[in-house]
Parts: C-alpha cells; structure tokens; sequence
C-alpha cells in the first residue's frame, strides 16, 4: 500500500541513453562544486539514467544500458535541493545524492548527461 504523499504508480519522465558517473573529491571549503576538478577523461560507470516520479518523489535512476539493472538511485524531494546540485562550471554536470537502499545519507557522485537539453520536470 502507498504511503502518504505516495503513489503505487511509478511514471517515466526522460531517459537519457548516455551518462557518465564521477567519484569526486571531498569538499575542501563551501566553494561551489566545478566539474573541471573531477577526472572527467575517466567516468568511473557509465549507463543510462531514467527520471522516475512515483506520488510528489522524482526519483534519478542510473541503470546499465544493457540489462536494466539498478546501479544507484537517488530521491528527488525538491530541486534545488540536497539530492541534485548544479556545479559552477557547466550546464551538462551536477552533484548527485545517492542513497542506499535503507535510505541513509548519501554518497555524492558526479553526473554528466550527454545531451546539453534535458527532461522537463513538471512543475507543481
């Protein structure tokens, strides 16, 4: 059964065919994130990514291009928001919150769409 602010149905908002993944350094200050300090000549995964809303939640999914298969995901309350933040440097990178399947803190990953356009959040 659903819970509140939930739905059972899960619709598919954009799938982007080709991401690209970064492990990025720590933050050493509160600079804004730039792209241009991650390596980005060596994605450490590539897939695609599949944005997902189910109920008021978006939901960033990267999956293997092939299989389907989950890599990582991460919940989407509000944008601007903790989950997904712009970096300073470019249109095309952002800072991902990923969240195990328990829902702890996240790991932060960077994420490259290889399209400069992207999907159309509807607004509420």
């Amino acid at each position: 059964m659903a819970t509140e602010g939930q739905s059972d149905y899960e619709s598919v908002l954009c799938v982007k065919p080709e991401v690209n993944v970064y492990r990025i350094p720590p933050r050493a200050s509160n600079r804004a994130v730039r792209a241009a300090d991650w390596k980005l000549d060596t994605p450490d995964w590539t897939g695609r990514m599949r944005l997902t809303a189910r109920g008021k939640v978006a939901y960033v999914k990267l999956e293997d291009k092939v299989s389907g298969e989950l890599f990582a995901q991460a919940p989407v309350n509000e944008f601007p928001g903790i989950a997904v933040e712009t970096v300073s440097d470019s249109s095309r990178y952002f800072v991902l919150r990923i969240q195990d399947d328990n829902g702890g803190t996240g790991t932060l990953s960077g994420l490259r769409l290889r399209l400069k356009r992207c999907c159309r959040v509807p607004q509420s």
